[in-house]
């Protein structure tokens, strides 16, 4: 029986001749740009999550194996495999963690470089998906760029050093794929089943919740399901689902042997359950953030591509489940504390692709009068969202997310001259925010939120703070500790009398904030003069550092990364 017209509609495919790839080159290159101008107003800014995975990057090239700094706990205290491996190359070959690359500290240019390459390999794809339905694909991957870099979230948290970028690249590689497949009569060969499970399982390895991009390949089967193709249908799901559960099975069966879990010690910390149907509200919060009036237009786009004669819209309904499946994934995470959507990367990616291609299709097909009240419609819809996103872009400027630098200043260095003045040769200190202390601590890091521990990850997931603070101050007995505000008064510390008890302030934060501060353990704290000259010190280094906290996160701190630096080095 001959193919039905669905799995090969008649679409002018428009490769790109040898020769005439200048403007493809260029597009690609000019959107970049666009987005690497953006990320240049954040500095040197990296967020603290991210120097997580720089940590255990640095374990797995050492041979240490998963474990965030030498000698602790191996635990999956990241939850990026892909990232991290890309990053423990970088490190094995030179280019990361190393020293400094053209007078710039590699722990900042190599994952930043790396996001700006995602980027470039995002919109390379989506000219090579535009190359299937125009001859104007270089127009469609400038307008990609351009949108991308115009969104605060997508820019940001591209450039923040976590796996963002590499998480939306392989999503829109994938969405390409299909995109691709379905409109050359494709969908149902063994290439693309096997490239749409590898691909899933590289966006499944990169984010947890990139597991729902295993449902693209199967859902797009059966939006274009006949009875003559079932069984072959059937047939190349099967192959793509076992594509995808060779790495992805491969992976959660380590995992359980060597952590005794099924997730990441991070969703454990973090509280992740079975979404709830209000969850599902959520993306509404998207919406929100761009501008309601221009979601509203993009709909109207691509409700009139579709019911044109649009000689690709089985290609653009298929573009539209990863849309789906990404809108969902963000939904179903618990609420992140960070600013600007960092789990909505994919959504971004995927909305400037459909976007693009849908406009430079309806101004293709459209009348004059038609292309005229669309470019109104667009201007009257995008110019106050793009005023919005520009505030949104300066707010975060002005104040981005916990910079790792801070972090990797105010609890490791600083602590780490509390160290060396107390004549503390082997401790550890306990606080809650990790990134940047395990790169730079000498001090054995107990994680007071519990994402590279086991224990006090349980604790979080049951809500046990009496069983979290048992941990803390009867079993682990820090040399140091840290709470202050939310850690103090969530976990219990600020009020419980073992601190005043067994600990001795070396610096308390003034009124009114609530009580905490910096502490030391009493039989470490003996010499009155080292305590007091700790106490000295702590009174001008940490205002000091508290102070610069944004400033400071916007430019390096120092060339390298490593444990024993002192604040008195950086400040």
């Amino acid at each position: 029986m001959p193919p039905s017209r669905i799995e090969q509609p008649e679409v002018a495919h428009a490769e790109l001749p040898r020769g005439k790839r200048a403007p493809a080159i260029a597009a690609v290159a000019g959107g970049t740009a666009l987005i690497a101008v953006q990320a240049a107003r954040y500095g040197n800014w990296l967020v603290d999550d991210s120097a997580i995975t720089f940590g255990y990057a640095r374990s797995f090239a050492q041979g240490l194996g998963p474990v965030v700094q030498p000698g602790a706990e191996a635990v999956e205290g990241y939850s990026n495999p892909t990232w991290t491996l890309l990053l423990a190359l970088g490190r094995l070959i030179g280019l990361f963690d190393r020293g400094t690359i053209f007078g710039i500290p590699d722990y900042v240019l190599f994952p930043k470089g790396l996001g700006l390459l995602c980027c470039a390999a995002m919109l390379v794809a989506i000219h090579w998906a535009a190359t299937a339905v125009t001859r104007r694909a270089w127009l469609v991957t400038l307008l990609a760029g351009a949108v991308l870099a115009a969104v605060p979230s997508f820019v940001a948290w591209t450039v923040s050093g976590l796996e963002n970028p590499l998480y939306a690249l392989t999503v829109v590689v994938l969405a390409a794929t299909v995109f691709r497949a379905v409109l050359s009569g494709r969908l149902r060969t063994p290439g693309v089943a096997v490239a749409a499970g590898a691909l899933a399982a590289a966006a499944a390895l990169t984010r947890p919740e990139g597991v729902v991009y295993a449902g693209v390949y199967p859902l797009v089967l059966l939006i274009h399901l006949r009875r003559p193709v079932l069984r072959s249908s059937v047939r190349h799901v099967l192959i793509s689902t076992a594509v995808f559960a060779v790495p992805y099975g491969g992976y959660l069966a380590w995992r359980y042997l060597e952590f005794g879990r099924l997730v990441p010690n991070t969703a454990v910390a973090k509280g992740q359950e079975l979404p709830s149907v209000e969850q599902l509200t959520r993306a509404g919060d998207l919406v929100q953030y761009v501008g309601a009036p221009a979601v509203l237009v993009l709909v109207i786009l691509v409700g009139l591509a579709l019911s044109r004669s649009c000689p690709w819209r089985d290609g653009l309904i298929t573009l539209l489940v990863p849309l789906g499946l990404a809108a969902l994934a963000y939904a179903v995470l618990a609420p992140d504390w960070m600013a600007q959507f960092r789990f909505a990367t994919p959504v971004w990616a995927l909305l400037a692709m459909i976007g693009a291609l849908v406009t430079v299709e309806i101004f293709r097909a459209a009348r004059a009068r038609g292309r005229t009240l669309v470019a109104a419609a667009l201007v009257i819809t995008l110019v106050p969202s793009a005023i919005t996103l520009e505030m949104a872009a300066k707010a975060f400027v002005q104040k981005p997310t916990l910079p790792m630098c801070f972090i990797a200043d105010r609890f490791g260095r600083v602590f780490n001259q509390y160290a060396d003045m107390l004549g503390v040769s082997e401790g550890s200190v306990a606080e809650p925010d990790l990134g940047g202390t395990s790169m730079t601590s000498r001090l054995h890091v107990i994680d007071l939120a519990g994402l590279v521990d086991s224990r006090i990850a349980d604790a979080w997931h049951v809500n046990d703070m009496a069983a979290l603070r048992d941990y803390i101050l009867e079993d682990a007995r820090p040399t140091f500790l840290h709470f202050r505000m939310f850690w103090g008064g969530r976990t219990g510390l600020a009020t419980d009398p073992r601190v005043a008890r067994d600990y001795v302030p070396i610096y308390t934060y003034p009124a009114p904030e609530e009580y905490g501060g910096d502490f030391v353990r009493r039989e470490v704290a003996q010499d009155p003069a080292r305590l007091a000259a700790a106490r000295e010190y702590a009174a001008k280094a940490v205002p000091a550092t508290q102070t610069g906290i944004y400033e400071r996160g916007r430019r390096a701190c120092g060339d390298t990364l490593s444990p024993g630096q002192t604040a008195l080095e950086s400040l």
